[in-house]
């Protein structure tokens, strides 16, 4: 066998309107095709890639730097890479960070997932931020021999997320516990131990650090899959119910999902948190509609105002989707928005203590301005008690 021809690219990167952006493959080889995104974070890449919310998508990474500290199994936040591949400016370099067990290029190789850098990212972003989140086929060959139009042909022909139901392929097969609680120095991750308020947790696609973070914050975590019925929630005697995050269209989701919640909501006066996938979840049962953004929030520099306090919060976000504050019905207060665009960020019952948020309160990567919303719905349900 021949050896490949190193002045030749070996990755591709094709839009559905014909643009072409060439690169050093790394990671897996093969193909696949998935709705396009950028992410501002400068840190937390393989937290990004393992959470479920990305599932249909190829993240475009802004910050050059990425896979320079490694990859370890402790910052995995699902068991496999949700995200359908990566961009990035510069080839990752050797690892240097004390608690990296691999390289990244590895770790996507490991992983079936593939990679294309050497790419003008400030260029696509801005493709990204002018015309919308594109559909594109991302192919990886070390031969460099890509069927051009047979590329294009794929991204057009990928369908998009709009009316996409992902929830059901990242969500739990089967209901478990959870209390690990989140990682401190020096002992790392460690178990909770004492009783705490029962929580009953949906999984839509859950990130590990929501699931420490609520037990950290004192409660007994019981995961439930997406397609819970509102009698499996109740059945468990919750003292409250959280909605997690996840992919898709949340209108698509929401076919099984909000009937769950509306049942919940009419038969227990228990506290109910969602975050992200859940907070949009939780606006359709109580009566709103979502919409798809051009190109979403995605990083961890984020600023969100609590319009109720006057507080501005640095957030972690990742939705493609967002709450039409316009839909939102008499008794449900919007209590935060976005400084970017001033869209929803978050809404509570007027008279109930149910509450989300479109933010991420646990980051992985981000700030910790929020983690005090784990403590609030923990508060909550002893007030209810």
């Amino acid at each position: 066998m021949s050896a490949p021809d190193t002045a030749r690219p070996t990755a591709c990167l094709a839009l559905a309107d014909g643009t072409l952006f060439y690169g050093e493959g790394f990671g897996a080889t093969g193909q696949t095709v998935a709705e396009l995104c950028f992410n501002t974070a400068m840190t937390g890449y393989q937290e990004i890639m393992t959470d479920p919310s990305y599932a249909g998508q190829v993240v475009t990474f802004t910050f050059p730097h990425i896979g320079n500290t490694g990859v370890t199994d402790e910052d995995d936040e699902s068991l496999q890479p949700a995200a359908a591949g990566m961009v990035v400016k510069w080839d990752p370099t050797e690892p240097s960070n004390w608690r990296a067990t691999g390289g990244l290029t590895d770790w996507l190789v490991r992983r079936g997932r593939i990679a294309i850098g050497g790419v003008d990212t400030r260029r696509l972003t801005r493709a990204i931020r002018q015309q919308g989140a594109p559909h594109v086929a991302l192919a990886h060959d070390p031969e460099g021999k890509f069927d051009i139009e047979a590329l294009v042909a794929a991204a057009r022909g990928f369908a998009g997320l709009e009316g996409l139901d992902l929830a059901k392929d990242v969500t739990c097969a089967q209901s478990y516990r959870w209390n690990q609680m989140r990682w401190a120095w020096p002992e790392g991750y460690t178990e909770r131990e004492t009783p705490g308020r029962r929580v009953v947790a949906i999984d839509y696609g859950a990130k590990r650090n929501i699931l420490r973070c609520l037990a950290s914050a004192g409660c007994d975590v019981t995961v439930l899959p997406a397609s819970a019925t509102t009698e499996d929630v109740l059945a468990l005697n919750p003292e409250g119910v959280f909605l997690s995050n996840g992919p898709g269209d949340p209108a698509a989701t929401g076919a099984y999902a909000v009937p769950m919640i509306k049942g919940v909501l009419d038969q227990a006066d228990i506290p109910v948190f969602g975050i992200c996938l859940g907070h949009q979840m939780l606006a359709l049962a109580l009566g709103a509609k979502t919409i798809k953004m051009n190109h979403g929030h995605h990083g961890a520099n984020h600023p969100v105002k609590d319009l109720e306090t006057g507080k501005v919060e640095i957030t972690s976000m990742n939705h493609g989707f967002t709450v039409d504050s316009q839909t939102l019905p008499i008794g449900v207060k919007e209590t935060h928005v976005s400084l970017f665009d001033g869209s929803n960020c978050g809404i509570r019952l007027a008279d109930r203590p149910v509450f989300s948020v479109q933010y991420h309160p646990e980051a992985s990567p981000g700030p910790q301005d929020s983690y005090y919303l784990f403590e609030r719905f923990v508060a909550a349900m002893g007030d209810a008690r």
